[in-house]
Protein backbone atom coordinates (compact mmCIF):
# COMPACT_ATOMS: atom_id res chain seq x y z
CA UNK A 1 0.00 0.00 0.00
CA UNK A 2 1.24 3.46 -0.96
CA UNK A 3 -0.26 6.82 -0.02
CA UNK A 4 -0.10 9.98 -2.12
CA UNK A 5 2.79 11.41 -0.07
CA UNK A 6 4.89 8.29 -0.70
CA UNK A 7 3.96 8.34 -4.41
CA UNK A 8 5.04 11.99 -4.61
CA UNK A 9 8.33 11.17 -2.86
CA UNK A 10 9.05 8.32 -5.28
CA UNK A 11 8.38 10.51 -8.32
CA UNK A 12 10.45 13.42 -7.04
CA UNK A 13 13.37 11.11 -6.22
CA UNK A 14 13.98 10.60 -9.94
CA UNK A 15 16.72 12.86 -11.37
CA UNK A 16 15.74 16.34 -12.55
CA UNK A 17 12.08 15.75 -11.72
CA UNK A 18 9.91 18.73 -10.87
CA UNK A 19 6.35 18.99 -9.62
CA UNK A 20 4.07 21.49 -11.33
CA UNK A 21 0.29 21.84 -11.41
CA UNK A 22 -1.45 20.85 -14.63
CA UNK A 23 -5.13 21.81 -14.81
CA UNK A 24 -5.12 22.01 -11.03
CA UNK A 25 -3.55 18.62 -10.31
CA UNK A 26 0.04 17.86 -9.33
CA UNK A 27 2.10 16.58 -12.24
CA UNK A 28 5.63 15.24 -12.28
CA UNK A 29 7.90 16.24 -15.13
CA UNK A 30 11.33 15.69 -16.51
CA UNK A 31 12.53 18.20 -19.12
CA UNK A 32 9.06 19.80 -18.96
CA UNK A 33 7.43 16.52 -20.08
CA UNK A 34 4.77 15.00 -17.81
CA UNK A 35 5.41 11.39 -16.85
CA UNK A 36 2.90 11.06 -13.97
CA UNK A 37 0.21 12.96 -12.09
CA UNK A 38 -1.87 12.68 -8.93
CA UNK A 39 -5.51 13.38 -9.85
CA UNK A 40 -6.64 12.58 -6.29
CA UNK A 41 -5.35 11.14 -3.01
CA UNK A 42 -5.86 7.50 -4.02
CA UNK A 43 -4.76 7.41 -7.66
CA UNK A 44 -1.75 8.16 -9.81
CA UNK A 45 -1.72 8.30 -13.60
CA UNK A 46 1.54 7.09 -15.11
CA UNK A 47 2.32 7.84 -18.75
CA UNK A 48 3.71 4.67 -20.30
CA UNK A 49 3.64 3.22 -23.80
CA UNK A 50 0.56 1.24 -24.80
CA UNK A 51 2.32 -2.11 -24.43
CA UNK A 52 3.63 -1.21 -20.98
CA UNK A 53 0.17 -0.01 -19.90
CA UNK A 54 -1.45 -3.27 -20.99
CA UNK A 55 1.31 -5.35 -19.38
CA UNK A 56 1.05 -3.53 -16.04
CA UNK A 57 -2.75 -3.70 -16.02
CA UNK A 58 -2.53 -7.44 -16.63
CA UNK A 59 0.21 -8.00 -14.04
CA UNK A 60 -1.53 -5.93 -11.33
CA UNK A 61 -5.29 -6.18 -12.03
CA UNK A 62 -6.27 -5.09 -8.50
CA UNK A 63 -4.09 -1.99 -8.66
CA UNK A 64 -3.83 -0.90 -12.30
CA UNK A 65 -6.19 -0.19 -15.13
CA UNK A 66 -5.90 1.23 -18.60
CA UNK A 67 -6.71 4.96 -18.82
CA UNK A 68 -8.20 6.21 -22.06
CA UNK A 69 -8.15 9.91 -23.00
CA UNK A 70 -10.52 10.23 -25.88
CA UNK A 71 -9.83 7.28 -28.15
CA UNK A 72 -6.20 6.95 -27.08
CA UNK A 73 -4.77 4.60 -24.49
CA UNK A 74 -2.72 7.25 -22.72
CA UNK A 75 -1.88 6.24 -19.17
CA UNK A 76 -1.97 3.66 -16.46
CA UNK A 77 -4.37 4.48 -13.62
CA UNK A 78 -2.85 3.15 -10.40
CA UNK A 79 -4.88 2.65 -7.24
CA UNK A 80 -2.31 3.63 -4.61
CA UNK A 81 -3.85 1.62 -1.73
CA UNK A 82 -3.61 -1.53 -3.88
CA UNK A 83 -0.02 -1.36 -5.10
CA UNK A 84 3.27 -2.12 -3.39
CA UNK A 85 5.93 0.58 -3.30
CA UNK A 86 8.55 -1.35 -5.35
CA UNK A 87 5.99 -1.94 -8.12
CA UNK A 88 4.99 1.73 -8.20
CA UNK A 89 8.64 2.76 -8.21
CA UNK A 90 9.31 0.52 -11.23
CA UNK A 91 6.37 1.98 -13.13
CA UNK A 92 7.45 5.53 -12.37
CA UNK A 93 11.00 4.78 -13.45
CA UNK A 94 9.78 3.33 -16.76
CA UNK A 95 7.63 6.42 -17.43
CA UNK A 96 10.47 8.77 -16.42
CA UNK A 97 12.85 6.97 -18.81
CA UNK A 98 10.37 7.42 -21.69
CA UNK A 99 10.37 11.20 -21.16
CA UNK A 100 13.91 11.97 -20.01
CA UNK A 101 16.32 13.55 -22.51
CA UNK A 102 19.05 11.32 -23.93
CA UNK A 103 21.90 13.04 -22.07
CA UNK A 104 20.12 12.69 -18.73
CA UNK A 105 19.44 9.02 -19.42
CA UNK A 106 23.11 8.46 -20.21
CA UNK A 107 24.16 10.10 -16.94
CA UNK A 108 21.53 8.16 -15.00
CA UNK A 109 22.56 4.83 -16.50
CA UNK A 110 26.22 5.61 -15.80
CA UNK A 111 25.32 6.27 -12.16
CA UNK A 112 26.16 9.96 -12.30
CA UNK A 113 22.69 11.04 -11.07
Amino acid sequence: MVDSDAARTLALALPDTTEQPYHGIPSFRVAEKVFANLPDEEHMHIMLGEGEIREAASAHPDACQEQMWGKKLAALRVSLPNIEEPDLNGLLLAAWQRRAPTQLLKRFRAGDD
